[in-house]
């Protein structure tokens, strides 16, 4: 059975569990740290949860977690496709429901999709992420959420030959959430996308509705001496000694193999914050499991995390035992999968320096047991 089949069958028995994301979410508290999520911010995620179906489960969903913040607050991430029952709900909350803007603009995003031919799917496939903002944000539940797309059918290699692509998933990016077109964001953009050196990838793009205007490029697979370079190149406006003193003070404590890259751009260049991913294990997108790590693959990042001294200690303790074996749990429709790990670890660069880190965890649930 393949990856889409399996999802559809989960969704299927996922929508005989429950209804919405908050009764999933509420069996899992136990394994969610206090120290990570507390109880009020807690209550917050699951009021947002209500309004997301409880299908969302059968594709990766998770939490943005602030390791330099003492408060227990997180964001709220969930996946969903055109064509499934994720999506199907979206669409018809947007038929339904004038004032859901979310709703209207995964609509116009999915229409783009299933166009016939259609360049974007072509790229980015029928998937999408949306970011919630709600313990960065608190008291805006109503806002629109960030939306991101990855590139899961062709691969944004640096080095030349897609600054179109990369064109059209911007201006669909920008189309979607209904803001004007700007020629100079785009030719920024795609500015960044040519500078990037042969061996990385272009490995998503995202918009911030209820932010300041920005595209942000996540970018993987810089050496640690060509982060630097391309960073010149590009004219980023920040400090790159303190990037390098960054890069080059995790790779005394931890053996990095690769680092990614979070770039904002705005139709004035790239914007001063970066954000930054030491990564110990090279990965291959490839892999449809490629997001799926081992149980310690993060372990060197956590231990290296405990020398910054803004770092919250109890919050690194438990991400310690975050990531788990394949986890098998019965239901009253049968036994499900659960996976759960560490999706990646950021490092935030402001003001000339290591300002925040944060952590993105991700769950999911597979009920066909043969995948």
């Amino acid at each position: 059975m393949n990856i889409d089949d399996a999802v559809l069958l989960t969704q299927d028995r996922l929508a005989e569990e429950g209804s919405t994301m908050a009764e999933l979410l509420e069996r899992f508290r136990g394994r969610i740290s206090p120290a990570l999520i507390g109880e009020r911010e807690w209550k917050l995620l699951l009021e947002r949860a209500r309004r997301l179906p409880i299908t969302m489960g059968a594709q990766p969903f998770g939490f943005e977690l602030p390791l330099h913040d003492r408060r227990p607050v997180a964001d709220f991430g969930v996946s969903l496709a055109s064509g499934n029952r994720s999506g199907d709900l979206f669409e018809a909350r947007a038929r339904t429901d004038e004032t859901d803007e979310t709703a209207r603009a995964v609509r116009r995003l999915f229409r783009e999709m299933e166009a016939q031919p259609s360049p974007l799917r072509e790229i980015v496939g029928r998937k999408l992420m949306l970011e919630y903002d709600i313990g960065s944000a608190p008291g805006s539940k109503e806002s629109l959420p960030g939306m991101f797309l990855r590139p899961n059918e062709r691969t944004l290699s640096g080095g030349g030959g897609f600054q179109h692509d990369v064109g059209i998933v911007v201006d669909a990016l920008v189309s979607c959430v209904g803001w004007e077109r700007i020629a100079a964001e785009r030719k920024n953009v795609e500015g960044v996308y040519l500078a990037q050196p042969e061996d990385t990838r272009l490995d998503s793009f995202g918009v911030f509705p209820s932010r300041k205007r920005t595209i942000r490029l996540a970018i993987m697979g810089f050496g640690a001496q060509e982060i630097c370079a391309f960073l010149e190149n590009i004219r980023w406006p920040g400090n790159i000694a303190a990037v390098d003193a960054v890069i080059t003070r995790f790779g005394e404590r931890a053996d990095i193999v690769k680092v990614g890259a979070n770039v904002d751009v705005r139709a004035d260049g790239p914007g001063p914050t970066l954000g930054l991913t030491p990564i110990v294990k090279q990965r291959y997108t490839a892999n449809t499991r490629y997001w799926i790590d081992g149980q310690t693959d993060w372990d060197p990042v956590l231990e290296a995390l405990r020398y910054e001294d803004f770092i919250v200690p109890e919050k690194l303790a438990a991400l310690g035992d975050w990531a788990s074996k394949p986890e098998t749990l019965f239901s009253r429709t049968g036994p499900f999968i659960l996976l759960r790990g560490i999706h990646h670890i950021k490092l935030v660069i402001s003001d000339n320096k290591l300002e925040k880190v944060k952590a993105y965890l991700y769950m999911v649930l597979s009920g066909a047991l043969s995948v």
